[in-house]
């Protein structure tokens, strides 16, 4: 009989930049919830409801930042199957397909291979235009690091039913960066899977 073996890897690493000036605010690497992620590819490949990215999610909890300025930063929660981020204050639908995309030319998810290489990336762009979130600062100049939109965590989630079945697949924790009306944020974020 013969057996193949391969040594599957997932790393994932994203940047968020303004989108109309091209600044890079943030290019890093992220955390994988390794079982989440297990199940959501299995169920994908078994076409079953479930399984696949959906929405991108943005959090404020992820890191303190003492009077001094000095930041502390938690570490990424990537065990249990009810992971979630430390405090989600926002999420954005993914998913070309779902009704409730916004702008599906704006935010979607597309694959990337090239011919004869062992890997594939999952591609998820998602934008934060000058409106979104309602409720945001008029100008990225708050002093209060713990306003509901200046983020300091993101991740993904695969679709569910209900908000208790969907997993947080990746979870990562930067510097804050604030959300307000001035400008526009596009969030690349890749997923690798490389069978090797």
């Amino acid at each position: 009989m013969l057996k193949t073996t391969a040594n599957p890897k997932i790393e994932g690493f994203f940047v968020i930049r303004d989108k109309n000036t091209s600044e890079l605010l943030l290019h890093k690497s992220n955390a994988i919830h390794y079982e989440n992620m297990s199940i959501s590819i299995a169920q994908s490949l078994a076409r079953q409801p479930e399984g696949f990215i959906s929405k991108m999610v943005f959090g404020n909890g992820g890191a303190t930042v003492s009077g001094a300025g000095t930041i502390s930063y938690f570490p990424p929660n990537i065990t249990g199957l009810d992971a979630e981020l430390y405090n989600q204050t926002y999420e954005k639908i993914v998913d070309a397909s779902d009704p409730r995309n916004t702008d599906p030319s704006r935010n979607n998810i597309t694959v990337r291979h090239v011919p004869s290489t062992l890997f594939s990336d999952i591609i998820v762009t998602c934008t934060l235009e000058f409106a979104e979130p309602s409720g945001q600062n008029a100008f990225d100049d708050a002093t209060n690091v713990e306003d509901l939109f200046i983020f300091d965590e993101i991740g993904l989630k695969s679709f569910g039913v209900t908000p208790a079945q969907e997993k947080l697949l990746t979870h990562a924790i930067f510097s804050p960066i604030e959300k307000s009306l001035n400008r526009v944020i596009e969030i690349i974020y890749t997923i690798r899977i490389s069978m090797c």
